[in-house]
């Protein structure tokens, strides 16, 4: 019985924890404003199928590629536009940034990549590490911080 409730208990405090970091939503729950300000700047993904998430206060549509997350647009609440992220694949980040993660990460596993723009234009890109960190770096691949 102490086991079934601590395990009960690890699956509820899991719960909350990825909860917190990212929770799906369905369209009609996201803001007219931000669907309105997504649909705008992405047209063409009105064809596709979208997937939302809540990060923290901010939604994040999902859509393209086999796993329909190709693409990732984060948008405040009010319908801001903050940063657009294309999934890349690892081997594509700029060579100084492999040879980062190699000399500097040689024991952690990237899971994925990204190439970032954010709205004023800035490029970077961002390697996620297994356990959901991910080391952010400039255009030309210098280490700017672990986010």
């Amino acid at each position: 019985k102490k086991m079934k409730k601590y395990l009960t208990t690890i699956m509820i405090s899991s719960f909350l924890f990825v909860s917190a970091y990212a929770q799906d939503l369905k369209t009609a729950n996201v803001p007219k404003v931000v669907t309105s300000a997504f649909l705008a700047r992405y047209p063409a993904s009105g064809k596709l199928k979208v997937a939302w998430e809540k990060e923290k206060a901010n939604y994040e549509a999902n859509w393209g590629g086999k796993s329909g997350e190709d693409n990732s647009a984060l948008f405040t609440p009010t319908g801001t536009f903050i940063e657009l992220v294309k999934a890349i694949s690892i081997n594509k980040l700029p060579a100084k940034a492999l040879a980062y993660i190699k000399t500097n990460r040689a024991n952690v596993k990237i899971m994925e990549a990204g190439l970032v723009t954010d709205a004023s234009g800035t490029i970077t890109y961002e390697a996620e590490m297994k356990g959901g960190k991910e080391l952010i770096f400039d255009k030309e691949g210098n280490f700017i911080k672990e986010a």
